[in-house]
């Protein structure tokens, strides 16, 4: 009698069932099994999903032969753009990697995925039209319902495989950056939805959403979301434990101030991570440090001519603290760590004159009468208010305080339990700000600028798409820097350059591609990819 069995993907994270057939082997003399695959269970369900059998061609009598799908149509369409796209999902490994995870529907999501890089921020209704006049991996219109029911489909379990793949391909001795962004909604259905500090300014609830980049490979290959309500801060713990689920070792984290707390490197020591993160100069640690230092280190042996600033390091110790609930003790011990300073005269004046403006437009607030609640605390920091009957009420600023102040004009620190090199550790910093100005990519041509969508399974769907074709924006953003192209063209505009090559596709014959010009040659060359052959 079959038996069934159950065995995991570990890449993947899929499950598959088997029928185990036992049987003795009369040359080795023992009993053996021969198993074949009958399905995969269902996320959640433990339904079992029966395997879709490849048949060959009805009266052939051979098996079907892998390879390019066969051109059943006669058309002709825009397909330079596309072209560029598949060749950076072959480089970046996600086209194998949603086929892994998603063998049914990898297709629709790349196309989708094509379309929202190419209709700059237009709704995904233009779809059928876009379509109808660009090759692209699906083939086929997609309609608004069919969308919806894409975006559903797509569970928790082939999300974190896929995750678990891409990370494994960025994560070979680089820093990660991590960084977050605030995405606005009007909804009401969204349980996420919350009101928080809204990093757009914008007065309407928010939920947040949380990017894992690669530092050198400039590309984000994890990400989630959470309530609008909850600080930077507080994400770093699930994050180490994400990091751990999906099997990601060895990790190395670039962080801004916003993630920094006692709590947070007391947990980044006791996973054994390296990082690099910012610090605010009043913090203890900082102040103590750069004080004795300040004059010693703006002199010309700690001038970097490539930064146009001074950088000055030092080695100094972190008080590690672990409560340990199994031994119902605390460990208390010294940690190495390196703290980098660093002096800009350049930011000194753009911090005295942002600080200035400041000034006077609390000063204003309060004599105007029109005090601001959120500014409470920075008037009673900055000001003394004295009013009369005759002069009204006059703000007086506090010299001493603002004194103060002006000590820490363009000085700002770095802290790092691996880099001892001050300008190295400057240089990884400052391509975390690639993961910022990757978020405006993501919100702005991605359209997610507000949450179109009115329930979960939705919202989980679309961010992920939104978030392959961040993939694919990342990837050309980062060509296109290292070939200094944003001095000459836009994205849009390089886009549309390519996407105006045409191919013709007939029955029976390969796919022939139109012409392409020197500069359109150019381009492909620049983002890293081999142009398509075309008619000349």
């Amino acid at each position: 009698m079959p038996s069934i069995v159950y065995q995991m993907n570990k890449k993947t994270g899929v499950t598959y069932v088997y029928e185990s057939t036992s049987f003795w082997d009369k040359d080795k003399r023992q009993s053996r099994a021969k198993r074949r695959c009958i399905g995969r269970i269902a996320p959640g369900t433990k339904e079992v999903i029966p395997t879709q059998k490849r048949e060959a061609p009805t009266g052939s009598g051979k098996k079907t032969k892998r390879g390019p799908v066969p051109i059943t149509r006669t058309a002709r369409c825009f397909y330079g753009a596309t072209y560029l796209f598949d060749r950076i999902g072959e480089d970046t490994g996600v086209k194998e990697d949603l086929k892994a995870c998603f063998p049914g529907s990898y297709r629709q999501i790349l196309s989708i995925a094509y379309f929202l890089i190419l209709e700059d921020r237009n709704p995904l209704s233009r779809f059928p039209r876009w379509a109808a006049i660009h090759h692209h991996p699906h083939g086929e219109v997609i309609s608004s319902q069919r969308s919806s029911e894409l975006f559903a489909s797509i569970t928790e379990e082939a999300r974190q495989g896929f995750f678990r793949l891409q990370g494994k391909r960025r994560m070979e001795k680089e820093y990660l950056a991590y960084d977050s962004t605030s995405i606005s909604s009007y909804s009401k259905c969204l349980r996420q939805v919350r009101c928080g500090r809204n990093k757009d300014h914008e007065h309407l609830a928010q939920l947040n959403l949380f990017l894992l980049f690669g530092q050198q490979s400039r590309l984000p290959f994890y990400y989630r979301k959470l309530s609008g309500n909850i600080p930077d801060v507080k994400t770093l713990r699930k994050l180490l434990l994400d990091m751990n689920t999906l099997g990601y070792e060895k990790i190395k984290v670039v962080l801004d101030r916003g993630f920094f707390s006692a709590t947070n490197i007391n947990d980044l020591y006791k996973h054994h991570l390296k990082f690099l993160i910012a610090a605010k100069l009043p913090l203890k640690i900082v102040e103590k440090h750069l004080d004795p230092v300040r004059e010693k280190m703006r002199s010309f042996p700690h001038y970097s001519q490539a930064h146009q600033l001074y950088a000055y390091s030092l080695p100094i110790t972190w008080e590690y603290v672990q409560n340990r609930p199994y031994k119902g003790d605390t460990l208390q011990e010294d940690r190495r760590m390196y703290l980098h300073l660093y002096y800009s005269p350049e930011r000194a004046l753009e911090d005295e004159r942002a600080f200035t403006n400041r000034l006077v437009s609390l000063q204003e607030e309060l004599e105007s009468g029109q005090r601001h609640p959120d500014h409470e605390k920075l008037y009673a920091r900055y000001f003394e208010v004295k009013s009369t009957p005759v002069r009204g009420t006059k703000a007086i600023a506090k010299e001493e305080v603002l004194a103060e102040a002006k000590r820490n004009y363009g000085y700002f620190a770095l802290l790092s339990n691996e880099i001892k090199d001050p300008v190295e550790a400057l240089e990884i910093y400052r391509n975390k700000d690639l993961a910022e100005k990757a978020f405006d990519n993501l919100k702005e041509r991605l359209n997610l600028r507000r949450l179109a969508v009115s329930s979960e399974q939705s919202l989980d769907g679309k961010l992920f798409v939104q978030f392959i074709a961040f993939i694919f924006l990342s990837y050309i953003t980062k060509k296109m820097q290292e070939n200094k192209l944003f001095k000459d063209y836009t994205l849009q505009v390089i886009l549309d350059e390519l996407d105006v090559i045409e191919c013709f596709e007939v029955p029976g014959q390969q796919r022939q591609v139109g012409e392409i010009t020197k500069r359109q040659m150019d381009f492909y060359t620049k983002l890293g990819v081999t142009p398509p052959a075309s008619l000349q």
